[in-house]
């Protein structure tokens, strides 16, 4: 089991501009920083294309975590490759892998948020063919150093040479939300599969994996190349009633600011917030213990290898963010590893 963090580098309630977003990419860097010293897995950055966050561009953020870290593999999470261009993607993370000699990794997204369509001159019509044409290149240019390829959105290529490459077979991962096109996508392609679940019940995505896992069956790839990660909103502290009541303020900040829908003063409840940290919700807060038992349950449910939290959401202070750190890979990993793995007998 890899235990890892991600983050969209939100601002602050309230904060905006340069001074708010340099501070926040110190803060981003720093918790990347901690998590390689304390031995946790992954580090993940994500994208979005507004001023109430302060990351656009997950490689330069990448790069510049790669140069004061060691050994924490580096991934975005998510590359909206819908909006983007597959060989640009792959030439900075090339360069994000050559940077930290072989720990990136790409985590293929369609997008929850739809900025980045009409800002980069995309249909939001085209949203599905832009995924599968770019989906597709990207995935040949991994394989080939010198591509051709047409599309039905883009320029086509002929024996282009794409440069840099990476140290070795720069991981793609495909970032879903439990759609079923999406099982399949992943199952039929061979690629590992990540389930972001910031809400629904674990329970219901169990068909989700398992299609995942039939569909990697059927195209001919074997058991192995099931990898399957969960990733989920987290705050841990020794103690879990006040790993909750800590965390409450900021999770209902940063819900309420990302759910446009909402009246604006609705918040989430408290019996919501209890019911979603309960044993079987998706939200991950409480004490190591609490934790752990949750890794465990949904490992029963998923067989994941991968488990990656958002632990800096709705304006924490970086004290709460350090904490977590800490407590997963102190606490957390030792116990999960130390409970999944088989034990012998004379």
């Amino acid at each position: 089991m890899e235990i890892g963090l991600y983050t969209f580098g939100d601002l602050p309630p309230g904060a905006r501009g340069p001074q708010a977003a340099r501070r926040r990419l110190d803060e981003v860097i720093a918790a990347a920083k901690l998590a390689d010293e304390a031995g946790l897995s992954v580090f993940g950055v994500g994208e979005h294309h507004r001023s109430d966050y302060a990351i656009s561009s997950p490689a330069t953020v990448l790069a510049a975590i790669a140069a004061v870290t060691k050994s924490i593999r580096l991934t975005s999470a998510v590359t909206i490759l819908s909006s983007s261009d597959p060989v640009r993607v792959y030439e900075e993370f090339a360069t994000v892998d050559l940077i930290s000699s072989g720990r990136a990794e790409i985590m293929a997204g369609r997008g929850a948020f739809i900025e980045s369509f009409p800002l980069f001159g995309l249909a939001l019509d085209d949203y599905e063919t832009l995924f599968e044409d770019n989906l597709g290149l990207l995935l040949e240019i991994r394989a080939k150093e010198r591509v051709s390829f047409a599309g039905r959105h883009r320029a086509a290529l002929a024996n282009a040479e794409i440069a840099p490459r990476p140290c070795g077979d720069l991981p793609i991962w495909i970032a879903a939300g439990g759609t079923p096109a999406s099982a399949v996508r992943a199952g039929r392609l061979g690629l590992p599969l990540n389930l972001a679940n910031i809400g629904g019940s674990p329970r219901q995505f169990v068909p989700f994996a398992d299609l995942y896992r039939r569909t990697l069956a059927a195209s001919g790839h074997g058991a192995k190349a099931y990898r399957f990660a969960v990733s989920a909103h987290c705050h841990v502290e020794k103690d879990g009633a006040r790993a909750r009541e800590a965390f409450y303020p900021h999770y209902a900040a940063y819900l309420r600011h990302n759910l446009p829908n909402r009246d604006a003063g609705w918040t989430v409840g408290r019996e919501d917030f209890a019911r979603l940290g309960g044993p079987e919700g998706a939200l991950f807060v409480g004490s190591p213990a609490e934790i752990v038992d949750k890794i465990l349950f949904e490992h029963s449910l998923f067989g994941h290898s991968r488990f990656l939290a958002q632990i800096d959401i709705g304006g924490q202070p970086f004290a709460m963010v350090a904490e977590t750190i800490e407590r997963l890979a102190v606490d957390v990993l030792p116990e999960v590893r130390r409970a999944l793995t088989p034990t012998t007998t004379a």
